[in-house]
């Protein structure tokens, strides 16, 4: 008997789009939760209910919620590298101005949220004694790329003559992001502006003010 190619075939059906987009509400829920609270404070429940995605499903898209984090910091960086390139690659803006409408998108980013929500690698990072030792590698990973960007734009600034020689565009890149992500803490801490505001002011003094 042959089969009848215009009735649907029995079995497992084909995932439906609907798939991709409970995959995506979870990631996108599950950033706004660990921006917010962490990851040992979220639990996968809250985050199933918030994203309106049955339990049991959870485990089609992740073995569990170390693979989810995982996800969630891959998620959080394309993010934050569209936010990053935005900016960097702006090229009505001078180099250090590009570094500097960063600063003030982010600001302005966690002003919306009342800045009850900070950096998810920021956040991730001051839990690692708790984390899986695979985040630690991700996370440092994520912090490399962003740093390399920036370099890219300190060298940028270097060569218009923007900044001085002198300086090492990748060390000034860490160091950005160092006291950024501890801004960005502060900010969080005491919900205004203020520490995101001075660490800033101070770093364009630094690049901008010292002469060879």
């Amino acid at each position: 008997m042959t089969s009848n190619p215009s009735l649907p075939r029995r079995g497992r059906p084909p995932k439906a789009p609907q798939d991709a987009q409970a995959r995506q509400r979870l990631l996108r829920v599950g950033i706004e939760h660990l921006t917010e609270r962490g990851y040992s404070s979220a639990s996968v429940d809250s985050i199933l209910s918030a994203a309106d995605v049955p339990k049991g499903s959870f485990y089609h898209y992740f073995r569990d919620k170390a693979d989810f984090g995982l996800a969630l910091i891959d998620a959080y960086d394309a993010f934050f590298v569209g936010l990053l390139s935005r900016s960097f690659e702006d090229s009505a803006l001078a180099p250090i101005d590009r570094l500097r409408h960063f600063t003030r998108e982010a600001e302005a980013g966690m002003a919306r949220h009342d800045f009850r929500r900070g950096c998810l690698v920021g956040n991730l990072g001051q839990e690692m004694g708790a984390l899986p030792e695979p985040f630690r590698v991700r996370l440092t990973s994520v912090l490399q790329g962003w740093q390399r960007r920036t370099a890219k734009v300190l060298r940028a600034a270097q060569a218009t003559g923007a900044m001085a020689t002198h300086h090492d565009p990748d060390a000034l890149a860490v160091f950005f992001w160092i006291g950024w992500e501890g801004a960005v803490l502060r900010a969080k801490l005491e919900r205004n502006a203020g520490p995101l505001a001075l660490f800033a002011t101070h770093f364009f003094e630094l690049i901008e003010t010292v002469t060879e």
